[in-house]
């Protein structure tokens, strides 16, 4: 049986959304904020599984937005409180990836029990359904799927896997007579290579997987898949909104930190007008993108009103990340571009966050196509 809404795990009360972020807060200060993403190899960006192992499974954000019976709990307020809060420092964890793309995609299923609690418990799992182009297209799946002797196995090549090179367990949208299914595979299996690939991001790690005659367990049938990776991204597209909108938020606060201790001609360099209005309009873009994240959680209960706030909060959120992260790096002057700064960090996240599920070109269409321009 698919579920319609977001979640059916048990909500927090305000104060204990606040007590979440604070939690949340205060693990990734106690890690270093953004040194955690700094520790990362070049050549093996992905997660930090320390990190994941204390906010997965200890603080049990794993289990966040999923159902009751899987141990879950909240729903897309609460998801959208800790994404802010990991995307405020940059942390290398596979919240997007496995508990809110992965796990929506297996909760909405409704067969897939003993991979939800595994994912549950901290367990990263990865969500393979990108076409060639980046975008979730039904019509353009890379992955077939064939039938043996009643077992289903998965033959292409699946680009953009987020986490994938971290995950255990792999959730496969691929395309049969039927239509567009969804699979659950083991990485291990024979028949399944995945290749880590270099990122921008290196707290943002992808892979590509590619399925060779791949054993695999169906979880829908009769093309049911199409409508359960259309919700679950809608979740993942504000969780990544609400990421971009806590990204600049923490390049806002080091801009203004900056422009009010850096002196020139013997004045604060925050004084002076260009930058007064650089820095306002950063403010308002900020602000623009929170507008967006709020207005969005009310809409967990419908679908299509789900889907009309997941394009409008991608069709700004991502650009005006761009946008402040880049004016944070110039009003930085020399020192924004070194290595030692942090203003990069955010300026990759930023650029590479604005490609992830396609484009605020591609967001803007689909909310014309949404409300029937």
């Amino acid at each position: 049986m698919m579920t319609t809404t977001v979640t059916d795990g048990t909500a927090l009360s305000d104060a204990e959304l606040d007590d979440l972020r604070e939690t949340v807060r205060s693990v990734c200060a106690d890690v270093g904020g953004t040194a955690a993403v700094r520790r990362l190899d070049e050549r093996s960006p992905g997660i930090d599984a320390g990190l994941w192992d204390t906010l997965g499974r200890q603080v049990g954000l794993a289990a966040l937005g999923l159902p009751e019976s899987s141990g879950g709990i909240g729903g897309l307020a609460e998801i959208v409180v800790v994404c802010e809060e990991l995307g405020r420092s940059l942390a290398p964890v596979p919240l997007l990836s496995s508990t809110v793309l992965a796990g929506q995609v297996l909760a909405g299923c409704g067969t897939a029990d003993e991979a939800l609690a595994k994912l549950a418990g901290g367990t990263v799992h990865a969500l393979a359904v990108a076409s060639p182009d980046g975008t979730w297209r039904p019509d353009a799946v890379p992955v077939a799927v064939s039938w043996r002797d009643g077992v289903p196995l998965l033959d292409g090549t699946a680009p953009f896997v987020l986490d994938g090179a971290d995950a255990e367990g792999l959730v496969v949208a691929a395309a049969g007579a039927d239509g567009v299914d969804l699979f659950l595979a083991d990485p291990r299996e024979p028949g399944i290579t995945v290749r880590r690939v270099p990122t921008l991001d290196l707290g943002r790690g992808q892979a590509v997987v590619t399925f060779s005659g791949a054993r695999a367990r169906a979880l829908t049938a009769g093309g049911e898949g199409v409508g359960v990776v259309g919700r679950a991204l809608d979740v993942g597209l504000i969780a990544l909104a609400a990421e971009q909108l806590g990204g600049m938020q923490a390049a806002l606060d080091l801009t203004v930190a900056h422009v009010r201790d850096r002196t020139q001609f013997g004045r604060a360099i925050g004084g002076f007008q260009a930058v007064k209005h650089s820095c306002a309009d950063l403010l308002l873009q900020v602000e623009a993108a929170r507008s967006a994240v709020v207005r969005a959680v009310p809409a967990a209960g419908s679908p299509e009103a789900l889907a009309e706030a997941a394009a409008v909060a991608q069709a700004w959120c991502g650009e005006a990340f761009v946008s402040v992260a880049a004016e944070c790096v110039h009003l930085h002057g020399g020192m924004g571009f070194t290595w030692e700064h942090d203003a990069h960090l955010y300026f990759r996240r930023a650029q590479s966050d604005a490609a992830l599920f396609g484009g605020a070109a591609h967001h803007r269409e689909r909310l014309a196509k949404l409300l029937g321009w």
